[in-house]
């Protein structure tokens, strides 16, 4: 009988660690066996992913996987957080935000759950004048408030300060951010904005309101115009600097420029890239701050990827934004705004506004996301990432400050290349389903009835633009809705299944969900003739197909089809065209969607 040790954790004490070189060796065997014959590294190659930046994802990060010390929590290089006690104390602040004036909707945001408010004025937002009827009922020395006014936030700064004399606010008691960007601006609308009334408001802050910022870098238009984590985070790098020029030479000192910063970054689904992301944005700008002669710790405001969110299917979103809202979090953000899961639909109603609200609350208040400091610490994985994504993001700086700066980069269009070439990429990978989106590209489900919202503001344009992940299918189903809406039906295809059940589904699966995505309705029931269908897909086995393929697509251009896919690869003779794992699904709809005359 074999006696365990008395406290009963050391149950491996007797077995041998494995080394490096035998899971390699027990991978190049599994890779055989698929017809792939690498060795040694190269077999832990092809398990790797490619990532964006140059960077890749391996399938194992071991102790020999190095990275720089990142430190101690509230320490320089702040990776591991920007204060000592992380998000301890409360967790993280739960910003809401507003573009439309509705009655109590701040009010009621504050009284369940939100810690604090992010308001839209002006362009893309509500009037300025609305201000003081948004904040009613608020109490302004306990809420801090964010501005985003655009070409406005002088005039809502004035405001929004009145508002705090008339109340009784002491400017100690002041919390918040003016949100003044104007590179950010520019990037949003093509439009130059004289940096000198920032200035004067971030003299202003420094000397009068402690706790209050006067602008804020925004990273979202770099997200949302198709750009890179690397490329987000050197254009904010750039942008920083820039401020912090502007700030010098209008009289601030480097400490009051730096403490002037606030940063806004997208976290998206992908969360240890958004977790690598906000760390090493900390350390990037511990570097310049060190430089400039005021160390200090970056100001997080982390926001949930607007490009991911879809329009069909809204619900999915929720999803999203949880895992991204986690990523943020675990990442060390200052402050979270959770976009509501029918953001991309119009004006959130509050059933939506209250989902977002609770997202954050769930995983501060039941998933004690909160409690642990930097999570992620000390993960091989997380490091190693940081670390890499850090120096792209530093060469991107370095190209931006080679060719003049942030303002020159945008004014000359090379940064709108630079972003344009990285979303082309993805879009490549998006239309070829390597990056599923659930209720899109995957699981589409033509007979949801959509979500219908008010319309929001439209948002400033005239500059960088604006993209999602889903905009190239988003034009696919709208042709097939309107298909719908002049004829009664959706375009149809038939699938022509061969064999038995165990031979056909994989295909008539996949076959289903990839027409689908495009709004085409697949039938499966009776035959062709009675499918309403102009066009066929085979599905079965490479087997059957071999025996039956010919044949089978005789009989339906006897029936009337004008076009026959295959799903799967091969060479047959009576096939049009393949659709498999890996081809261009959008050029595919596209052209199917053309042949049926479906506009």
């Amino acid at each position: 009988m074999t006696v365990l040790p008395d406290d009963g954790l050391p149950l491996a004490a007797e077995f041998p660690d494995t080394t490096h070189e035998q899971w390699q060796r027990l991978v190049e065997g599994v890779l055989r066996k698929s017809g792939k014959e690498v060795s040694g590294s190269a077999a832990e190659d092809a398990l790797s992913t490619t990532l964006e930046d140059g960077l890749r994802t391996r399938p194992l990060y071991t102790a020999r996987d190095d990275a720089p010390d990142p430190g101690l929590p509230g320490f320089a290089p702040y990776v591991r957080g920007s204060r000592p006690e992380g998000n301890t104390a409360g967790g993280w602040d739960v910003r809401q935000r507003h573009t439309a004036l509705a009655d109590g909707a701040a009010l009621a945001d504050l009284e369940n759950g939100g810690t604090s408010l992010w308001l839209v004025l002006g362009e893309g937002g509500f009037p300025v004048e609305g201000l003081g009827r948004a904040l009613e009922g608020v109490y302004l020395d306990l809420a801090p408030v964010v501005l985003d006014a655009g070409r406005d936030t002088e005039r809502a700064a004035e405001a929004l300060l009145r508002l705090y004399a008339d109340k009784g606010v002491d400017a100690t008691a002041v919390r918040g951010n003016l949100g003044g960007d104007p590179l950010g601006y520019e990037a949003r609308t093509g439009t130059a904005l004289d940096f000198a009334p920032y200035a004067a408001l971030a003299a202003r802050c420094a000397e009068r309101y402690p706790g209050l910022r006067a602008l804020t870098v925004d990273a979202l238009p770099y997200h949302e115009a198709g750009g890179s984590a690397a490329q987000e985070l050197g254009a904010s790098l750039a942008t920083g600097v820039a401020c912090l020029r502007e700030l010098t030479e209008a009289g601030l000192s480097v400490e009051q420029a730096t403490g002037q910063l606030e940063f806004r970054y997208a976290a998206t689904a992908d969360q240890f890239l958004t977790v690598a992301k906000l760390r090493a944005a900390r350390r990037l700008w511990a570097r310049v701050a060190e430089v400039s002669g005021a160390p200090g710790a970056q100001v997080q405001h982390a926001v949930t990827s607007p490009v991911m969110m879809s329009r069909r299917d809204p619900w999915v979103n929720m999803l999203r934004t949880t895992v991204a809202t986690l990523a943020a979090g675990v990442g060390g953000a200052d402050s979270v705004t959770v976009l509501p899961f029918d953001h991309a639909l119009g004006l959130p109603d509050a059933f939506a506004r209250r989902i977002a609200r609770n997202t954050s609350t769930i995983l501060i208040e039941e998933s004690h996301l909160a409690r642990v400091i930097d999570p992620a610490g000390g993960s091989w994985y997380v490091e190693r990432l940081t670390d890499e994504l850090a120096r792209a993001a530093w060469e991107f700086f370095r190209s931006i400050e080679r060719d003049g700066g942030q303002a020159a980069v945008l004014r000359s269009g090379r940064l709108r290349t630079d972003l344009a070439t990285t979303w082309a990429e993805r879009s490549k990978k998006l239309a070829k389903r390597r990056e599923p989106i659930t209720g899109v590209s995957e699981f589409p489900l033509l007979a949801e009835k959509p979500v219908e919202r008010e319309p929001a503001p439209e948002p400033p344009s005239g500059g960088l633009p604006r993209v999602r992940r889903d905009e190239a299918y988003e034009e696919l189903r709208a042709r097939s809705d309107a298909h719908l809406a002049a004829t009664g039906s959706r375009p149809r295809i038939f699938l022509a299944t061969l064999g038995s059940a165990a031979e056909y589904t994989a295909r008539a699966t996949f076959a289903a969900n990839l027409f689908q995505a495009g709004g085409i309705e697949p039938v499966t029931e009776g035959g062709f003739e009675a499918s309403g269908a102009t066009e066929a897909v085979l599905c079965s086995s490479d087997a059957l197909y071999a025996e039956q393929a010919e044949q089978t697509a005789e009989s339906l251009r006897a029936a009337g089809a004008r076009h026959v896919f295959l799903a799967g690869r091969g060479d047959h003779a009576g096939i049009d065209s393949y659709v498999f794992a890996g081809c261009d699904a959008i050029d595919v709809l596209s052209a199917t969607l053309d042949r049926m005359g479906v506009s």
